[in-house]
């Protein structure tokens, strides 16, 4: 006989295992996603927190370099403004020309070709009438630089004088020199072969025949400051000399800081600009530092009458609060229950004796009714009042005495002057 055999059922098994593991693959997925939006919520507000803290210290780290930067210009500005007010104040004229202009009378006799009184010439060292030319203690070369022509009249005339007078506001003369010069000596040979030379030059007209004579009248010339130097008279003490033109040179010899101003300029700009920053940045720094934190060391004394302040201050709200703690219990008594219950006569007597007693701080029991009763302001009033919190502790523990059996009371409830 053939036994019956059941199917297996494997196949269907398997369909259902599949079934199941997809069934909860599916429902695994949304667990995931909400596990990563749980992950990535937390981590994009921290981020967007980040950027925001980050974007406000950026601006205002750009708006105090943008200040800084402003404060900076503005002292490199003062400081340049200063060192030229400094170079055009200290530093005198440095060379002064001026044109020399000879007259002479001419109320003699005609005949004659010498002058009538000698070529004179009237100078003023004062610039736009107001300014001197020359500083007061400052060494100055003077020179007087004339164009003579060669002619025979020149060469024949040998040596002249040359006279320079200076005189004060007041017509005083404080400086008086005289200097000698004459033509350089020039052969006919020389003479003719130059003409020969610049022939094309001298038709032209763009050479001429004539030369330059320097004539040095001072070589260390200091003017006084009670008595300024403001002009000069020139003499040249000769009646045939011929002259085409001339000129009064100044020129000033600097020694210490001014020859170095004047020999080194961009080196002495570079070095006075960089004094004055450095000198004006240490200036705001104190102000800023003054102004934040009132000084880098503030005295001693400021600081000892601070501090009497504040104990001061302390002793007085310690002395208003034991004041306020007083009144407080002086209220509490008037408003002080009856003890509620099975008392018999001898707690009657105990309660009676202990309401005849005068008001202490720590004896009261206050009920709720009580409690209600007190002002609002007391309680705002007890809050300012630090010092005294552990010793009202103290008393206050101390008074909340064991009751005696078959006595009954009520609970206090505890008040805002318990705070205190």
């Amino acid at each position: 006989m053939h036994e019956y055999k059941e199917p297996r059922q494997s196949q269907p098994s398997t369909g259902l295992d599949g079934g199941e593991t997809a069934h909860t693959r599916t429902r695994a997925a949304p667990m995931g996603s909400d596990t990563m939006r749980g992950v990535m919520g937390p981590a994009l507000h921290w981020l967007h927190d980040v950027a925001a803290v980050t974007l406000l210290k950026a601006r205002r780290t750009l708006f105090q370099a943008g200040i800084l930067l402003c404060v900076l210009v503005l002292l490199l500005w003062v400081a340049i403004f200063l060192y030229g007010s400094f170079y055009y104040s200290y530093m005198p004229t440095v060379s002064f020309s001026t044109p020399v202009y000879f007259y002479h009378t001419a109320d003699c006799d005609a005949s004659e070709s010498a002058f009538c009184s000698f070529p004179t010439a009237n100078i003023s060292f004062m610039k736009n009438e107001r300014d001197q030319v020359m500083a007061n203690g400052q060494p100055y070369r003077v020179s007087l630089e004339l164009e003579m022509p060669e002619s025979p009249v020149n060469e024949q005339l040998g040596m002249f004088m040359v006279k320079m007078s200076c005189f004060t506001k007041g017509g005083k003369t404080v400086s008086s020199v005289g200097r000698s010069t004459m033509l350089h000596y020039r052969s006919s040979l020389l003479q003719t072969l130059s003409t020969l030379l610049f022939s094309p030059f001298l038709l032209t007209g763009m050479a001429e025949q004539k030369q330059l004579i320097d004539v040095e009248l001072f070589s260390d010339y200091k003017t006084n400051a009670y008595e300024p130097t403001v002009g000069a008279v020139i003499e040249i003490h000769s009646k045939r000399v011929q002259i085409y033109s001339s000129q009064l040179r100044i020129h000033a010899y600097f020694t210490g800081i001014r020859y170095v101003l004047y020999n080194f300029p961009l080196t002495s700009a570079v070095i006075g600009v960089a004094t004055n920053f450095a000198f004006l940045s240490v200036i705001v720094l104190f102000s800023y530092l003054q102004f934040v934190w009132g000084g880098i060391w503030p005295p001693d004394q400021v600081r000892v009458r601070v501090m009497i302040g504040d104990n001061t201050r302390m002793q007085q709200r310690k002395d208003e609060a034991r004041k306020r703690m007083e009144k407080e219990n002086s209220q509490k008594e008037l408003y002080a229950p009856q003890v509620i219950g099975p008392a018999n006569e001898a707690s009657d007597l105990q309660g009676n004796d202990a309401a005849a007693e005068p008001p202490s701080k720590n004896d009261s029991v206050i009920p709720d009714a009580a409690g209600d009763d007190v002002p609002d302001t007391k309680k705002e009033e007890s809050h300012d009042s630090e010092g005294p919190e552990e010793k009202d502790g103290s008393d206050v523990a101390k008074g909340c005495q064991p009751l005696q059996p078959g006595e009954t009371a009520l609970r206090q409830r505890p008040g805002p002057w318990m705070s205190l």
